[in-house]
């Protein structure tokens, strides 16, 4: 069973750097703002080939963490009532105004 999870983890981690890497190369600035990292972290992980990432990854421990830093924050998005195609930025809006 723990190794179940362990490699769940492990492929979570691997998606997470490969998108992460994906977003900084098609478009670094926004990249940079919805990853939350800065600029010397985010160099390391564009240059990072596919057998450092697969490395990286095999971790049993998560490479990221949310984003989100107490229950209160987690309601507000989850009770957000707006509809049809605004509600994705409002909850853009709320993550933002909760970044540090």
């Amino acid at each position: 069973m723990m190794d179940n999870a362990v490699n769940e983890i492990q492929d979570i981690n691997l998606s997470y750097l490969l998108l992460a890497q994906r977003l900084l190369k098609d478009d670094y600035p926004t990249a940079l703002f919805r990853l939350k990292l800065d600029e010397p972290l985010a160099k390391v992980l564009v240059s990072l080939t596919a057998k450092q990432l697969t490395k990286l990854a095999r971790s049993n421990q998560f490479l990221f963490r949310l984003n989100l830093d107490d229950a209160g924050q987690l309601e507000q998005l989850m009770n957000n009532k707006r509809a049809g195609d605004l509600g994705h930025i409002h909850t853009a809006l709320l993550m933002t105004s909760m970044a540090s």
